[in-house]
């Protein structure tokens, strides 16, 4: 079985090596504390060094022939199916994640990786007419180039493969730049997948660093002409300004106060397992996760009371343990922050039915009730296994308690009316939505984005494709034309 987490260096223009800056970066188990490794982090020099072998090969690869870019997606495919357990082996000790949260990223990153297989043979251009006698438009469609792909650590594997697969395949060079705390996870054992699959040398490159080592050059580097960047909405406002500056197309998709409506004639034991599933799956570190639970008077007492029973059964511990549901979050700030915001929500009136403790980074399940649209749980993501649940009267509170966050990715409503469910739903300002059904959904051919504070663009499928490629006119001229000046 093969040891990703001896891959604990730069990747860059196909070759393992350390970091040319001072700084050494210790990659930490987050439930135990352990060292799984220290890194030289990356400098400015090896960034340099990271596009510049990109640009390089990058034409050589878009010229290749699609069936031969094919199969390195297929053989991605099978390195990581025969490679499954030490895969789950680090998603649980470098992230803090369960088997079951380990099972459910790698599904998502083998159909992500059969969605970008298709991508070579789908660079179709166009032959358009034209008001000129005798002109021939023809539009291609060509890769942007070099993209640079900047993931989180919340689902690391995925979130990164979900930028860098589909732009390969779309004919670009990559470089990657994982989250701090999980370069192995997100970032060195991609490289080694691809590596392993016969991706040509030079063309994904994965450095490892902090932003105090290369600042906005990451965003600002010449030679990149897209950014997908996966993370907080501050940090996704600042790289949307930056490469705007530099003219630079931007792919955001940030943070998330998702919310499950659950109306009067809800299939109650469903809603309440969605609403569990959808607050939970690992630790509530995901964007889409249901922050908010918004339920009808009429169901509230019995949704409650069966919410929080399902909840109080959820087990807490060490990831390593197949029972565990809820396990670290990713660091001690993590921490700090939902401690606050917990204290915060008790502050301002809301009342936690369950409040567990916290033992480490370890933070057990909180569910408050009497929350109201003001608060500040209300309003501000919680990337922590915390719910919030609020009372409404009729479907205008249900738009009105739904659209008052500044956040807009996902959202849920549970109806035996599905025609009612999908009337609100396009009332309501958030980019997916889904009908009896929990917040957490990622399908590879499908429209995958957020409205408001939740980011701008949207990727997966023919979404992908476009973001990672452009138009090219070419013009042929066929009959001699006559112009006004010859």
């Amino acid at each position: 079985m093969v040891n990703f987490k001896t891959l604990h260096s730069q990747y860059i223009n196909g070759e393992w090596r350390e970091g040319t800056s001072t700084l050494t970066i210790d990659n930490k188990n987050p439930y135990n504390g352990e060292i799984i490794a220290s890194y030289q982090a990356a400098s400015m020099d090896d960034l340099n060094h990271a596009y510049e072998a990109s640009d390089t090969i990058q034409k050589q690869w878009a010229k290749t022939n699609p069936v031969v870019q094919r199969e390195v997606f297929d053989n991605a495919h099978h390195y990581i199916k025969d490679n499954h357990e030490a895969i789950v082996d680090v998603i649980i000790d470098e992230i803090g994640g369960t088997r079951l949260k380990a099972e459910f990223e790698i599904g998502l990153v083998q159909n992500i990786l059969k969605e970008a297989s298709t991508f070579p043979m789908r660079m179709n251009g166009s032959i358009l007419p034209s008001p000129i006698d005798g002109k021939e438009n023809r539009v291609y469609r060509v890769p942007v180039g070099v993209v640079g792909v900047i993931s989180p650590f919340n689902f690391p594997f995925f979130l990164s493969m979900k930028s860098v697969a589909p732009a390969l395949a779309a004919g670009n060079g990559v470089v990657l730049k994982p989250h701090e705390n999980t370069p192995i996870t997100g970032g060195t054992m991609i490289a080694k997948i691809f590596e392993s699959a016969g991706l040509p040398k030079g063309l994904l490159n994965v450095i490892t660093t902090e932003i105090s080592e290369i600042g906005d050059g990451f965003v600002e580097h010449p030679i990149p002409r897209a950014i997908s960047f996966t993370g907080s909405t501050k940090t996704g406002k600042h790289i949307g300004e930056v490469a705007g500056r530099n003219l630079k197309e931007v792919h955001l998709e940030l943070g998330g106060n998702s919310a499950l409506v659950v109306l009067e004639d809800a299939d109650i034991d469903l809603a309440v397992s969605a609403g569990v599933f959808s607050r939970f799956t690992h630790q509530g570190q995901i964007c889409m996760s249901a922050n908010r639970l918004i339920v009808h008077e009429a169901v509230y007492d019995e949704f409650v009371e069966k919410y929080v029973s399902k909840v109080s059964e959820l087990t807490c511990g060490d990831p390593k343990d197949n029972n565990t549901i809820i396990g670290p979050l990713i660091n001690e700030r993590q921490v700090q922050n939902t401690v606050a915001l917990i204290e915060k929500g008790i502050e301002e009136g809301a009342k936690p039915v369950i409040q567990g403790k916290v033992t480490g980074n370890v933070v057990e399940p909180v569910v408050f009730t009497d929350v109201t649209p003001d608060m500040t749980i209300a309003n501000k993501e919680f990337f922590a296994p915390v719910v919030s649940i609020m009372k409404v009267s009729n479907d205008e509170e249900v738009i009105s308690y739904a659209n008052q966050s500044p956040y807009g990715l996902s959202g849920a409503i549970h109806t035996r009316d599905v025609e009612r469910g999908a009337e609100l739903a396009k009332l309501m300002d958030t980019g997916m939505i889904h009908i009896n059904d929990g917040t957490i959904n990622d399908e590879p051919n499908v429209a995958f984005g957020g409205m408001k504070n939740s980011g701008v663009g949207r990727l997966n499928g023919e979404w992908s494709l476009d973001a990672f490629t452009t138009f090219k006119w070419i013009s042929i001229q066929h009959e001699k034309r006559s112009y006004p000046y010859s």
